[in-house]
């Protein structure tokens, strides 16, 4: 059984309560708790997880996990999501199975998906600025006032195109589901190890999203002509300002996020249930 537990809960009543009573049955079960809130609009410390965690629990919705996973950082730390914020895809478990899944979990009996990580890096002359790993998306987009953003990406060294429009996602498998399927791109299974393009409201409707090999390396740089005001955020976590000059790249980190995962939860009734898709009926 594992000691030390971390509970990762985001800013809301209901979260709080569940997670005040869930630290006392984790206490009377041996294990020692270390808490955390996840406030939205103030990420948690990157990286910034001790090497005594065994476990995490996430109270919250997928703002919350990503949230829980930038904490992590590389650290192989199986990570739970318990639901407690809008429609997502990161959360397994619904608030009232809580106690019974942490059970199994306390005693082993689980599975850990593996699930791939990006490695963003802005550098600005030759100086490295930050860099974070990312779950879901790096997205580059302009803001409010900005006419249009001109984003000109090379794959492997080599120029690809410059993507004109309100922006550019950079997406993993895991993150397919989120912003990148809103903004048009396609759904892809987490087992399948891609990295994905897709534009956000192209000014030419050739520029299609694009589905890469994980191998690769993109580089990003404003084209001289792009619109002032363009911004860089990773997870929707932190964001940075792009300048002209600067230079963002992106490949596929070395240490994945480790997603437990139920034996009766598969993938595509998931899926089925978050998208409310149903073929009964035309």
């Amino acid at each position: 059984m594992s000691r030390t537990v971390a509970l990762v809960v985001k800013e809301d009543v209901q979260a709080q309560k569940t997670a005040d009573a869930f630290s006392v049955w984790l206490g009377h079960r041996g294990v020692q708790v270390m808490r955390r809130t996840a406030i939205a609009g103030s990420p948690m410390p990157c990286c910034d997880a001790p090497l005594s965690v065994d476990l995490a629990f996430v109270l919250g919705g997928d703002g919350t996990f990503l949230s829980a996973a930038r904490w992590i950082g590389d650290l192989e730390i199986p990570i739970l999501g318990v639901k407690f914020g809008e429609v997502g895809f990161l959360a397994e478990v619904l608030e009232d199975r809580l106690y019974e899944i942490a059970d199994a979990v306390l005693e082993g009996s689980y599975v850990a998906e593996e699930r791939m990580r990006l490695r963003v890096t802005l550098s600005r002359g030759g100086e490295i600025l930050m860099e974070e790993r990312v779950l879901n998306d790096v997205v580059i987009s302009k803001s409010a006032l900005a006419r249009l953003a001109r984003v000109r990406t090379e794959i492997d060294g080599r120029y690809l195109t410059t993507y004109t429009g309100d922006g550019l996602i950079i997406a993993t498998p895991t993150g397919s589901t989120a912003y990148s399927m809103a903004a048009g791109g396609p759904v892809v299974h987490p087992a399948i190890e891609a990295i994905l393009l897709t534009p956000i409201c192209p000014f030419t409707l050739t520029n299609r999203p694009l589905i890469l090999p994980d191998g690769v390396q993109i580089t990003v740089r404003l084209d001289p002509r792009s619109s002032g005001d363009i911004m860089m955020t990773c997870d929707g976590q932190s964001g940075h300002a792009l300048h002209h000059g600067d230079t963002l790249c992106v490949v596929r980190a070395e240490a994945p996020v480790r997603m437990i995962t139920l034996p009766d939860q598969r993938y595509f009734d998931v899926l089925k249930a978050k998208l409310r898709w149903s073929g009964e009926r035309i």
